[in-house]
């Protein structure tokens, strides 16, 4: 039995779509934190249990019976580390045979403003003594789709991660990658550092964007502190804004640039390009 957590998540349901076509639905569980939203799911026959990453009694039920898990790491900046820790404790209480956990690239060693969290984590699970799998996913194609749509309406975005390259795919590549884990043998023990085949730039982005819009779409590239000013007056948080900042200036300093065979060995595939996810967006 194969438990997914986040599962009603953009990565945890992509994650659940592809093992429901390489497994009988029963051998599926849908851990979630609100058991409602996951209806379609257990329509299909999926079971769908609780699972909050704050409520360990939750996470111990949610987990019972369980030979493999995907930790799909939590969306809570800050909270993560002891969040993933209680996944982690209850899959040890469980017996899970295998913990595959979705990290950050080159998490151990990066200066990558998300690496401390995804560090400490991967930390847990090696003194946990459970056999793992590390899935260190670089940047999503979709973390930019916000930026594609509002560049495509007003032929302009900012930013200030300079010339700096992103390595990134698209969120199905990664939930591909999991599901070839999940369903595979031999990977206890590995660390996949899972990016895409080609690098960009914030002007590829936007070269990208106005070939699917057939207009001109110019990216305006702004000191750090000029685009938090330029984030906020969007309406942003502040606190949204210096992170969205604090991004861009490790994509300059080429924290996100370094691409592997890892995703397109597991997926056995090319990776999505970014021009094909704008295309998408854009329609």
């Amino acid at each position: 039995m194969i438990v997914v957590t986040g599962a009603t998540g953009h990565l945890g349901k992509l994650v659940v779509e592809g093992l429901l076509e390489k497994l009988p639905a029963d051998q599926v569980v849908a851990a979630v934190r609100s058991p409602e939203k996951a209806a379609d799911l257990a329509e299909r026959g999926v079971e769908v249990r609780r699972a909050d990453y704050t409520d360990s009694d939750s996470l111990v039920a949610a987990l019972k019976g369980a030979d493999k898990v995907l930790l799909v790491s939590s969306s809570e900046v800050g909270q993560r580390a002891a969040q993933h820790q209680a996944v982690v404790e209850a899959a040890k209480q469980a017996g899970v045979r295998h913990l595959v956990y979705t990290s950050a690239p080159q998490a151990t060693t990066s200066k990558l403003v998300l690496a401390p969290e995804h560090k400490a984590t991967e930390e847990l699970i090696e003194a946990s003594g459970l056999p793992a799998t590390i899935l260190r996913n670089n940047w999503y194609n979709e973390n930019y789709a916000d930026t594609i749509k509002q560049a495509a309406q007003t032929g302009s975005f900012v930013g200030s991660a300079g010339d700096g390259r992103v390595a990134s795919a698209a969120r199905a590549d990664y939930a591909a990658a999991a599901v070839a884990v999940l369903t595979g043998e031999g990977h206890e023990g590995k660390v996949y550092e899972l990016a895409g085949d080609v690098t960009w730039t914030n002007a590829d982005l936007a070269a990208e964007i106005g070939k699917a819009t057939g207009r001109e779409i110019t990216y305006v590239d702004l000191p750090s502190d000029e685009h938090v000013k330029a984030l906020t007056g969007a309406g942003l948080p502040e606190s949204v804004a210096g992170f969205l900042a604090a991004i861009d200036a490790d994509i300059k300093a080429g924290l996100l640039a370094e691409t592997t065979d890892d995703l397109r060995t597991l997926i056995g595939r090319p990776s999505t390009p970014i021009g094909v996810t704008v295309a998408g967006i854009v329609g």
